[in-house]
């Protein structure tokens, strides 16, 4: 077998805890990055089997800067509950061994570009007279067709191209990158949801079929608010979606402070706590539409009132009333009451980092929440056992 699996694991970890809506379902995941493998985790989350399939040099995320020596931060953030497998797809053996994979999986993910799946043999067409039922979904840079089928795609590339820069950028001001990987993860979202959508057409019809997400859908899907041209605008129209400086980030005596009071109800209450009540009775500021075109006005005003108190004092003042929230960083998460009364902080128990605490249950399930998250494999972690536990299988059926 064309494979290097060093740490490989001869058990497969067993998954406690409730069945989710997914489980039965075998997912193979063949995509690396952050989009393709993240929308495997949240079918895993489900309750799916996901086997992550990389070759013999590893998911390049794995590669990635990270503060943590073991492992990155980034890779183990995208790929927990999944079983690691290594293969060669460009060996005669590996490609075979994916072969017997795919005859038993419902679904298939990959981000190559679209002309290296049928050079490598794992076109559509080609595992579809395979595996009739296969859910094959299809994560590019632009999309199957067009000039732009054979760009590599990646998500700070398509926030600059599709205007997300552009508007994240102060007026007249150079166009500023959102970080955090928003159009990846929005693409794990459209993966996930694809395949499920898929799968529920599938226990109608009984066949697979192709399903198809791009990171430039993904991008010009989460602008769908601006993505609106009425017939005559000029081409440089101001893409609405601001408030003027009201609601946003304001500095504090301690700390900054978002603030969101679009509504009437909002408005009333947000200058009634901070002790600016003549604001809100004066007409020229009863709408958002004026209040954006006043901001110069009431900016400054607001702001000196912000001054007197930290932004978690104006949190707590503000209650229910005003939504609000102090800046705070992701560490702060770990923690947070919020947080661990929904649930969403897991501990994991790692090969080689040891115990960690990361994100889990996206989806709350009432009836089937899904079995406890484990955490991202090693390299090829669980190649052999993977490998022959489908072996026995196909010798038993």
């Amino acid at each position: 077998m064309s494979f290097d699996a060093p740490q490989d694991d001869a058990r497969l970890p067993a998954r406690s805890g409730p069945t989710g809506p997914l489980s039965g379902l075998r997912v193979l995941d063949l995509s690396a990055y952050i989009a393709g493998p993240y929308g495997c985790s949240l079918l895993a989350d489900q309750g799916a089997e996901v086997i992550k399939i990389e070759p013999p040099t590893g998911d390049n995320l794995r590669k990635y800067p990270s503060t943590l020596e073991a492992e990155s931060r980034a890779f183990i953030g995208v790929n927990r509950s999944k079983l690691g497998v290594v293969l060669d797809l460009k060996a005669p053996d590996g490609l075979a061994a994916l072969m017997a994979l795919v005859r038993a999986a419902d679904v298939l993910v990959h981000n190559f570009r679209p002309s290296v799946p049928p050079r490598l043999g794992i076109a559509y067409e080609q595992l579809k007279a395979v595996n009739p039922r296969l859910i094959y979904c299809s994560l590019t840079g632009y999309g199957e067709t067009g000039p732009l089928r054979e760009k590599a795609g990646y998500d700070q590339v398509l926030q600059t191209m599709t205007g997300m820069c552009a508007l994240q950028g102060k007026r007249g001001e150079p166009p500023e990158i959102i970080y955090g990987s928003v159009v990846d993860y929005y693409a794990a979202a459209l993966v996930a949801a694809g395949v499920a959508s898929a799968l529920y057409e599938r226990e109608k019809s009984g066949q697979g079929q192709f399903v198809g997400v791009s990171l430039l859908r993904s991008a010009l899907t989460m602008q769908s608010a601006r993505m609106v041209w009425a017939e005559g605008e000029p081409k440089d129209v101001g893409r609405d979606m601001r408030s003027g400086g009201i609601t946003g980030i304001h500095p504090t005596r301690e700390g900054h402070l978002y603030i969101s009071a679009n509504t009437p109800h909002f408005w009333r209450a947000l200058c009634d706590k901070v002790g600016l009540p003549e604001l809100a009775a004066d007409e020229r500021y009863d709408s958002v539409r004026k209040r954006a075109q006043h901001f110069a006005e009431i900016v400054p005003r607001l702001r000196e009132a912000l001054a007197a108190r930290s932004a978690l004092e104006w949190e707590e003042l503000f209650g229910e009333e005003v939504p609000c929230a102090a800046a705070r960083t992701v560490e702060d998460m770990f923690d947070n009451e919020q947080v661990l009364a929904e649930d969403m902080v897991a501990t994991f128990a790692h090969p080689t980092l040891g115990s960690y605490r990361g994100f889990t249950r996206p989806v709350q399930f009432g009836r089937t929440p899904g079995p406890e998250p484990f955490a991202a494999p090693t390299l090829g972690q669980h190649t052999q056992a993977v490998l022959a536990a489908h072996k026995a299988a196909d010798a038993a059926g």
